[in-house]
């Protein structure tokens, strides 16, 4: 979601604004033009912002309407499509409360008699909308469960036709340096040596690729552990709880950055800042080595970012070297 209003958003405000001085003016007591005017904007502006502050263009709209008052009033009819929109992004039991309370307030408001009537009226006016935009929210949530168990389904297919051809062979590497070692009893002490590291390096090289195909779920509390390993530094300032994919995608964003600064750059240190703020965690990498394009970070670690909802940025350090900066929201 971004800052900027979708098309539909200025065109839906547009268009609410004209329908509510079309009814006015052809309603038996108009309202003033200048009022009316200044009504229309007020209920219709913020249905601009509707999809990025949904609960505060609800409030505006109602608050508006209840001034200007009256359930006569056509304006009542674009408070109605904010609080449907404020339901379908925040939760029920929120929007509930506020939509029964401006039921009240245009009940006191109102000219018209109690009855059966005006009852359907306001319940149709003010709970229907909360109702539909509820069940739209309960649609997307299911449609977005569905992608997701999509997505984790063919990340699970993936990593099996991985982990059984990857490591069909680095097992066989694996074993194949250790056999020669054990048959060979002359070898020279360098290629002796060069076997051994052959062997350690297979079985690190398919423990790591079990271990990121099965994604064991590590966190920003795994850090330290990583940082040793690979010789960097870590400031981990005020460590709190956050959530799991949260946190698990902080690690994955330090690891990635760490992984590809050790492996495209000569640098001789990498340092690791990981600060929490009240919109989410900020994890920053920086290293000293070479500016070169090839340090450029994988596209897996902007799609996880994006994912989340969250920014990052790559930019050269001073006075040499990178520096991948990741915003995650909570």
């Amino acid at each position: 979601m971004t800052a900027a209003a979708a098309p539909t958003d200025l065109a839906s405000a547009g268009g609410a604004a004209f329908v509510v001085v079309g009814l006015s003016a052809l309603d038996a007591t108009p309202l003033p033009p200048p009022t009316l005017v200044a009504a229309a904007l007020a209920v219709s502006v913020p249905l601009v912002l509707r999809r990025r502050f949904p609960l505060t263009a609800a409030l505006v709209c109602a608050a508006v309407v209840a001034v200007v008052a009256v359930p006569d009033w056509p304006g009542r009819l674009v408070a109605m499509a904010a609080f449907g929109s404020a339901a379908y992004r925040r939760p029920a039991a929120l929007v509930l409360p506020l939509s029964v309370g401006w039921l009240l307030v245009l009940a006191a408001a109102g000219t018209r008699p109690p009855g059966a009537a005006a009852f359907t009226d306001l319940v149709l006016l003010g709970l229907a909308p909360v109702a539909v935009g509820h069940a739209l929210r309960l649609h997307r949530d299911r449609a977005d469960q569905a992608v997701r168990l999509a997505r984790a389904e063919d990340r699970a297919r993936t990593a099996r036709e991985v982990h059984d051809a990857v490591g069909h062979h680095l097992t066989a590497i694996h074993l194949q340096a250790r056999a020669v070692r054990r048959v060979t009893r002359d070898l020279p002490r360098a290629a002796d040596h060069a076997l051994g590291s052959i062997a350690d390096s297979s079985a690190a090289a398919l423990a790591e690729v079990r271990d990121v195909l099965h994604d064991h779920g590590a966190t920003l509390a795994d850090l330290p552990a990583l940082a040793e390993r690979a010789g960097a530094t870590l400031t981990h300032h005020d460590p709190r709880p956050l959530p799991a994919r949260v946190d698990h995608a902080a690690y994955r964003v330090a690891q990635e950055a760490l992984t590809n600064a050790l492996r495209h750059s000569d640098a001789t240190r990498v340092h690791i800042d990981v600060r929490h703020t009240a919109e989410g965690v900020t994890i920053t990498v920086e290293d000293n080595g070479s500016t070169t394009p090839t340090t450029e970070v994988p596209r897996t670690l902007h799609a996880r970012v994006r994912e989340l909802g969250g920014t990052l940025r790559v930019t050269p350090n001073t006075p040499t070297g990178w520096r991948v900066r990741a915003g995650l929201p909570t």
